[in-house]
């Protein structure tokens, strides 16, 4: 039976189950997963935070992972700058970065997420405004919601996974995991 995890990485951790690159040991999905057989689905940055999906069934994998399905993600954006409608139309278009022109993305202004802290807190600027973006995005290139925020002049100070596909984050808490019925896809 193909088993699917939905987890919650904490900021920091490597989406990886070892670190041998590092002098310092970093870290990494071993240290929250003991389930034998699962690998991620995808990646999501050492400083971003979120919904990682884990499985041992490689056809799945691929279809969570590889751009070609457009599996939407779902991301909870904090951006330095007080964006208004209009700021977010070239998200909904595309734009260019250096690799490309993106998909179109679904982009909308929401209230403060209540999130868990995170650890450590991201800078909080009295001088500087902040807001929160939901961005949904259906490809998966490198880094690709923070080089789309910069790029409207928006930097990203924190990213939240919080969905891949029809699989959500709701209930669990960083460092925490689930199983999920791969077949349904309801997390």
């Amino acid at each position: 039976m193909t088993r699917l995890i939905l987890f919650n990485k904490p900021y920091g951790v490597l989406t990886q189950f070892t670190d041998e690159k590092s002098p310092t040991p970093r870290a990494t999905l071993s240290d929250f997963i003991d389930v034998p057989g699962v690998y991620p689905a995808g990646r999501l940055d050492r400083d971003s935070e979120g919904l990682v999906l884990l499985t041992d069934d490689g056809k799945l994998q691929a279809k969570i992972a590889n751009p070609k399905h457009k599996m939407e993600k779902t991301y909870l954006v904090q951006v330095e700058g007080a964006p208004g409608e209009d700021d977010l139309e070239p998200l909904r278009r595309g734009l260019r970065l250096k690799d490309g022109i993106t998909r179109p993305a679904r982009a909308r202004l929401i209230a403060p997420p209540d999130l868990w802290p995170r650890v450590p807190p991201v800078r909080f600027r009295k001088s500087v405004p902040d807001a929160w973006i939901e961005l949904t995005i259906s490809e998966g290139r490198n880094r690709q919601v923070r080089r789309m925020t910069a790029a409207i002049g928006l930097p990203t100070l924190r990213l939240v996974r919080w969905r891949i596909g029809p699989w959500r984050l709701d209930g669990i808490v960083p460092g925490s995991w689930r199983e999920a019925p791969p077949q349904t896809g309801r997390g």
